[in-house]
């Protein structure tokens, strides 16, 4: 999981969702899970 300031070049990947959980912003590809990410 990569954890960044900007999710924009993650949610431009193919099959990528962007989710709020627990106050944080996650990225998550069912496709390719090498594009997890997390923001703050």
């Amino acid at each position: 999981m990569k954890v960044r300031n900007s999710l924009k070049s993650l949610k431009n990947q193919p099959g990528a969702q962007v989710v709020r959980r627990r106050g944080r912003v996650f990225v998550i590809n069912k496709l390719n899970p090498r594009w997890k990410g997390r923001q703050g």
